[in-house]
């Protein structure tokens, strides 16, 4: 809700979207709450990533925008005044206190030839039945703790960033919102990405979704399906393959923050970390009695044998940096992952699969990573082999099971961390230090990374620090928007948010490291983490 306040009067402005039944929707009702104000509405649309202006006509009671295969249509209480040559509408009213309005507005393929059901049905029904769903939504949630509305609401966003039709997560809903404001660190986020699948998983799981997360999982089997050697970092919604990066010059971009990119590059890279994502996943779910398919191990021999044959190329890295590839630290312990969680997945199912081979790999990685990835000087686990520069990725190591906590390697490694905090958030490494610009391929700063101050506040409860993990946490909460959501990036010198909002990989975190602060018993919320191998 969003209340305004003029010399005349006072409304309020309710937004919200229904489930998705079947076209997409959005409402907006405006109450006169005092007095009488005059407004205006105006909508403005642009298909074809801002190219193209529609073609805007009136049709029983409604507006509808029309360009190739989209249609949009607007229906209202009162007469719409459609704009030719302008590519809009607008509407004039008067609200005085005590009356509703209803704006409805609805996608539908430009090929039908009626407006669509959804324009028709009551406002105040919609608003009433949307109201419920997620009431009845939220009092799933298990988790009991002190911070259970900013959990909540990062659940929420994480249901609102899922595709109902198959499942699949996006990493946001936006494209081209600046990691550095007039800066070229854009990127296009709206797909679904493999490094999210685990704890995706694991967020979903702890806190009582478990349709939400088999459904997550149906996504992810369906789309890494097929040759290991094709396995993407990146896929659709609905599991597709092709997104081509491409720039949109015609666009001036937020703030002036240039190119505007639509589809991610990132879908072409090598990673080898998505193969321990992935088969961290499994493994999560075949734990927690989530049917899996009848050619689940065959997938896995199979994601197996490939990762045997690649793992000791250098790759992108879980940041899908745009400089040369690399022996990342980070990379090399989800290789790790891979082989652990394969040999656990054996156990579970009485299938041996190459065990012996998955073993000694596992202990040849281990012991690489152990020695190439630990800097002496430093007194922590770098980002990769022979470089010093440090990387919040590696406060994920207890997590993933690679080293227990309690380990002084990873103690140190938690508190070097500290060299990347900035303004009391945590940048994921240092992108404006000596030679950054050969490793992401980008150009200047960006914000903290709010996941990775979270990965920081969860590091330090699981070293044995919780009050200051607390503290960490709540630095994080302060800085949500005023309906609690949450970037990619956190700018502490200019106090706010960079990057593609509302961020899946923020909430996820957030939802996590609130469970790793609060002792519940919940049985979902104790999904107790893989003891370090």
């Amino acid at each position: 809700d969003t209340r305004w306040e003029t010399p005349t009067g006072a409304v309020r402005v309710t937004d919200f979207m229904p489930p998705r039944a079947q076209l997409p929707c959005l409402v907006r009702i405006v109450e006169g709450l005092s007095g009488t104000v005059r407004l205006r509405s105006e909508l403005r649309l642009r298909f074809h990533q801002g190219r193209v202006t529609p073609w805007i006509r009136a049709v029983d009671q409604c507006a509808v925008a029309v360009a190739g295969p989209d249609a949009v249509w607007l229906h209202t209480d009162g007469l719409v005044h459609a704009e030719p040559g302008e590519g809009g509408t607008v509407h004039e009213f008067t609200v005085p206190a005590g009356r509703r309005l209803a704006f409805t507005l609805v996608w539908s393929p430009s090929h039908l030839p009626e407006p669509p059901a959804p324009l028709f049905v009551p406002a105040e029904t919609v608003l009433k039945e949307t109201s419920d769903f997620w009431r009845r939504w939220t009092a799933r949630c298990r988790y009991e703790g002190p911070y259970r509305e900013a959990v909540l609401r990062s659940l929420i966003t994480l249901k609102a960033l899922t595709y109902a039709p198959t499942g699949g997560v996006v990493a946001a809903p936006t494209t081209s919102l600046p990691g550095r404001v007039g800066g070229d660190r854009n990127w296009d986020h709206r797909y679904c990405w493999l490094r999210d699948s685990t704890l995706t998983l694991s967020c979903l799981l702890r806190s009582g979704y478990r349709e939400e997360a088999t459904a997550w999982l149906a996504w992810l089997v369906r789309a890494i399906a097929g040759d290991p050697a094709d396995l993407q970092t990146v896929y659709g919604v609905g599991g597709q393959r092709l997104l081509p990066e491409t720039e949109a010059p015609w666009l001036p971009g937020y703030e002036g923050s240039r190119p505007v990119r639509f589809g991610n590059a990132a879908v072409n890279q090598f990673q080898l970390d998505v193969y321990g994502e992935v088969l961290d996943t499994l493994h999560l779910s075949l734990r927690a009695g989530i049917p899996l398919p009848a050619h689940l191990w065959d997938m896995v021999e199979a994601l197996m044998a490939h990762l045997q044959r690649h793992w000791r190329e250098p790759d992108q890295g879980l940041w899908q940096v745009r400089g040369p590839a690399r022996q990342f630290v980070h990379s090399k312990v989800m290789v790790w992952v891979a082989a652990d969680r394969a040999l656990r997945m054996g156990a579970l199912l009485g299938r041996n699969g190459n065990a012996e081979g998955w073993r000694a790999m596992r202990e040849e990685v281990h012991r690489q990573v152990c020695r190439q990835g630990w800097d002496p000087h430093r007194r922590s686990f770098v980002q990769s082999y022979g470089s010093p520069a440090l990387d919040a990725s590696a406060l994920l190591i207890p997590r993933l099971g690679f080293l227990p906590a309690g380990d002084e390697r990873v103690r140190a490694t938690v508190r070097a961390m500290r060299g990347l905090a900035h303004g009391g958030f945590v940048r994921r490494y240092a992108p404006d230090g000596p030679g950054a610009h050969a490793v992401d391929g980008a150009r200047g700063a960006e914000g903290a990374f709010v996941a990775c101050t979270l990965w920081y506040a969860d590091a330090l409860a699981a070293t044995g620090r919780p009050a200051r993990a607390r503290a960490e946490f709540e630095r994080v909460l302060a800085v949500r928007n005023d309906v609690g959501l949450l970037s990619e990036q956190w700018d502490p010198d200019a106090g706010r948010q960079l990057g593609n909002t509302p961020e899946a990989f923020s909430h996820i975190a957030l939802v996590e490291t609130a469970f790793a602060l609060t002792a519940s018993r919940s049985d979902a919320a104790r999904i107790p983490r893989i003891p370090a191998g």
